[in-house]
């Protein structure tokens, strides 16, 4: 295994990009945040105190994407041509599914902007509903799916995602 992020000696280098054709490029990732029962009622009914807890979560998590390379080392800044944020309520579990989908034609992939995307997302509903639930817990955020790039099309499988 070759880390792409490191020269000869050991030293940390911005991967250089530079010879490489554009292509469109496309990644999801999800993750989850489960909370209590009372939290994931007010968040579901709208009644959660600091106002539209997915609505902020939202946009939280497209601005998110637009500014990953401002918050990882070595990460090339993209000029993103999509960049949306889903949720999905899970009841059974008191928890709340997001997802981000980033797209752009560039050199590089966009993993780790939807990667970013979806952290900040779940980041953002834990800032609004923490003064209501302080257990909460964000987990499996994970990248489901990219294509485009030389290393092809890339699908999670969750039986080799935890090994």
């Amino acid at each position: 295994m070759e880390f792409t992020h490191m020269d000869a000696n050991g030293n940390a280098i911005m991967v250089d990009v530079s010879g490489k054709a554009a292509t469109a490029r496309t990644a999801v990732a999800t993750g989850r945040i489960t909370m209590s029962e009372a939290c994931f009622a007010a968040v579901r009914d709208g009644r959660a105190k600091k106002g539209d807890v997915l609505g902020v979560a939202q946009v939280a998590g497209i601005m998110a994407t637009k500014h990953t390379s401002d918050l990882i080392p070595l990460c090339h800044s993209l000029a993103l041509t999509k960049s949306a944020v889903t949720f999905r309520l899970l009841p059974e579990c008191c928890g709340i599914e997001a997802t981000c989908t980033v797209s752009c034609q560039g050199v590089t992939g966009v993993e780790m902007e939807a990667l970013t995307g979806v952290s900040v997302t779940l980041l953002t509903v834990y800032d609004m509903c923490k003064a209501v639930d302080k257990h909460m817990v964000l987990g499996e955020i994970h990248l489901v799916e990219k294509h485009g790039g030389k290393s092809g099309d890339f699908r999670f499988a969750a039986e080799e995602g935890t090994k």
